[in-house]
């Protein structure tokens, strides 16, 4: 019986034992998760200390390079930085990379595109080529039909019925005859006269005018051409009564200027030119005046004249 009751007290001791080592075990396993706490919320706020000081480092001026960069030891690296471009960066010296960054986009920018401006230089293209083309055929006909002006020649000139007056004002009458050769020089080219002016002058004073009849040249062709000037009593100016006077009695001659103004046409066989104004000057025709003082002729022959368009 004293067996039996041992076993008892001793499974009770163990019992008691078994009981003690568990609330041991729970009080450590308490401990162990206390701790775990404490590290967790020590780590939590050291790294909230880590990145407060990187963005204070990230918004104030750039480090300094220390001695052992300077003088070559390695450095102890270069704080992270924003590397838009991509380049790479080499670790252990005092610069962040191998070499300069490109430059942004923005430096070189593409300039618009103006569909206006690429309109208005073909236009101009356009229109260089066509005067250019223009040119060479006028150029081209030039060449082949050779224009050439007529020859105006004054073979006579006679006056008659030439009477002044400058009392109580200046007036004059007269009557000029003048006789023409007019001839073409052109081999391939016909000349068409219309509207035929004709004007006598003393120096720059118009003493008369009349009108001519049209007329065709043909090629190589020569024309005798007479013109009929005539006034009575007409209005000069002063200056002119005293020259045609002082040269009267001085010379014995008075100097005309005859001029012909027409509109003409150069014409070939297939090619037209449009309408010009021919203009012709014929000067200094000396009058010998007669004893009477009522007349004269032209003296020294006949005369060229100038021709222009």
């Amino acid at each position: 019986m004293k067996s039996g009751s041992d076993l008892m007290s001793l499974v009770g001791s163990s019992r008691y034992f078994l009981g003690s080592e568990k609330s041991n075990l729970m009080e450590m396993v308490s401990d162990f998760d206390l701790v775990l706490t404490l590290v967790l919320v020590d780590s939590i706020k050291k790294s909230q200390a880590v990145k407060a000081k990187r963005s204070s480092t990230s918004n104030s001026k750039p480090p300094q390079f220390s001695l052992s960069t300077i003088t070559g030891y390695p450095a102890p690296g270069y704080p992270p930085s924003n590397n838009p471009s991509g380049c790479a960066t080499t670790a252990g010296t005092g610069f962040p990379y191998a070499a300069p960054p490109p430059r942004p986009a923005y430096y070189n920018p593409r300039y618009p595109y103006y569909p206006r401006a690429t309109l208005f230089r073909r236009l101009l293209a356009i229109l260089i080529a066509f005067f250019i083309i223009c040119g060479t055929i006028v150029f081209i006909i030039w060449l082949v039909l050779r224009p050439r002006f007529p020859d105006f020649r004054v073979d006579s000139l006679s006056l008659s019925n030439f009477n002044l007056s400058s009392s109580p004002s200046s007036l004059i009458s007269a009557k000029w005859d003048v006789r023409f050769t007019v001839r073409n020089p052109n081999h391939k080219l016909s000349i068409f006269y219309d509207h035929i002016n004709a004007y006598v002058f003393y120096k720059s004073e118009s003493l008369s005018d009349t009108t001519l009849p049209p007329f065709v040249q043909g090629t190589r062709n020569q024309t005798t051409l007479r013109a009929s000037f005539a006034t009575a009593s007409s209005y000069v100016d002063d200056w002119a009564v005293e020259g045609i006077n002082g040269e009267r009695k001085s010379h014995g001659t008075v100097n005309f200027n005859v001029r012909l103004l027409s509109r003409v046409r150069f014409k070939a066989s297939w090619w037209r030119a449009r309408h010009r104004i021919l203009s012709v000057y014929c000067g200094d025709l000396t009058v010998g005046i007669s004893s009477n003082g009522a007349g004269g002729t032209l003296v020294g022959g006949a005369r060229e004249c100038r021709v222009g368009i």
